[in-house]
């Protein structure tokens, strides 16, 4: 087996557990651009696949991978009047103060997997500025040697425009790194960079649904160590 030094991660529901994360915040956001209106906001929900009432993204909603563009095309034609990168902004400033829910404690894992000699980075399709901000907030950007967003200009996934960027700034065979993410986007964006791909369970796709594009299929990132060390998850 190809000798791993390097491990890069996907954030949200990777890092983060997703529904914990976004589904309270996204209430709370479309409420505020709906005014107050609970119809309203609903109604925008449901553009993006997301149950108001419920708190939840379901689980084939398009901006659960998808990247800030993605969700504000979707919006827009429920928002006259409102220009793309108005939104745009207006949730990537709000996503930034979005508080996160650890799927694991990060700072202890991250530590531990430093110690083991790999070199960490994070290839998410949220915006790059949130992106460091969510990272700097749980203590655990410094260990990453490479933190790419979708606009940071290598693309965003399931291309692997990304994943390569890491390996090229941080001088590793693509073989010799892991792409570890809970959708389907990220587990293709490895396949196509000649990348390990391991999927975890701390998002909305279940373990049948990324079984074919994943060497290994891991209840979190927690059972990383265990898993590099041979002992399985």
């Amino acid at each position: 087996m190809q000798q791993i030094t390097g491990i890069l991660f996907d954030k949200d529901g990777t890092l983060f557990d997703f529904q914990a994360t976004w589904g309270a915040w996204a209430q709370s956001f479309l409420l505020e651009v709906a005014a107050g209106d609970r119809v309203r906001a609903a109604e925008l929900g449901a553009a993006i696949g997301y149950r108001f009432e419920a708190e939840l993204f379901e689980p084939d909603s398009p901006v659960i991978a998808g990247t800030p563009d993605d969700a504000a095309r979707l919006l827009l034609p429920l928002m006259p009047g409102t220009r793309p990168g108005a939104l745009i902004d207006r949730m990537n400033a709000a996503a930034a103060r979005a508080p996160m829910r650890e799927a694991v404690p990060l700072a202890p894992l991250m530590g531990r997997l430093s110690a083991m000699g790999l070199t960490l980075g994070v290839a998410t399709n949220d915006a790059e500025e949130p992106a460091r901000a969510h990272l700097a907030a749980a203590g655990i950007e410094a260990h990453f040697d490479f933190i790419a967003g979708c606009d940071s200009g290598h693309g965003a996934k399931p291309a692997p425009g990304q994943l390569l960027a890491f390996a090229e700034a941080t001088g590793l065979a693509p073989a010799s790194v892991l792409m570890v993410g809970d959708s389907r986007h990220d587990l293709a964006a490895g396949r196509a960079a000649g990348m390990g791909t391991v999927a975890v369970l701390t998002g909305p796709a279940g373990g049948e649904d990324l079984a074919d594009l994943a060497d290994v299929v891991l209840p979190d990132i927690g059972h990383l160590p265990g898993h590099l060390s041979g002992r399985g998850g």
